[in-house]
């Protein structure tokens, strides 16, 4: 079993965590749950900007990498253009990072080394990388949510409540039929 960063480089999955035996991506259920929450975080993160360039250039676009790598803990995590990415490998290996190591707090730790002007020497050159062909990686099996979608006569269609369910709801008083005030009264 060999260990496949996917999308970005950085988060490593185990390939029989993440693959079949036929080399398709497994369903989400059937991954443990690390592997599963940094997979579907991964869209969330493609049209992000490298942290390091946003805290350099802000919203300019135009001055902006895109990223190469992600680090961290998902919804916590740091994303790095390859030009920063030794930034990165400098605090954390060799300016007291890895101390965040599986913490949240890594993602703002970094941002606060590197806002305070924190980089890695010139001599410095990180970790090599190895490089697969990105058109050798098969694509998830995601289906399409139009197939779901279905034209059905109002009174038909079922409702979804996403709600949590509360407990002693029933005995609130609430009276859901009044009329409240709104901002232009």
């Amino acid at each position: 079993m060999s260990k496949v960063s996917i999308g970005f480089r950085g988060w490593r999955f185990e390939e029989d965590d993440v693959f079949d035996e036929r080399g398709d991506y497994r369903d989400f259920d059937e991954m443990p749950d690390d592997a599963s929450a940094r997979l579907r975080r991964l869209p969330a993160l493609m049209d992000r900007p490298c942290d390091a360039c946003y805290l350099l250039h802000g919203d300019d676009d135009t001055s902006r990498n895109t990223p190469a790598a992600v680090y961290g803990e998902p919804r916590a995590e740091v994303l790095l253009c390859a030009e920063h990415e030794v930034d990165f490998y400098y605090w954390f290996l060799e300016d007291g990072g890895e101390q965040y190591r599986g913490t949240e707090q890594l993602q703002e730790a970094f941002r606060e080394w590197f806002a305070d002007g924190g980089r890695a020497p010139d001599w410095y050159d990180g970790p090599e990388h190895v490089a697969t062909d990105p058109e050798e990686t098969p694509n998830p099996d995601i289906p399409d949510p139009e197939i779901h979608n279905v034209e059905l006569p109002e009174d038909e269609q079922a409702g979804i409540d996403l709600r949590p369910e509360m407990e002693g709801a029933d005995d609130l008083d609430l009276d859901l039929d009044a009329d409240y005030p709104t901002s232009d009264e």
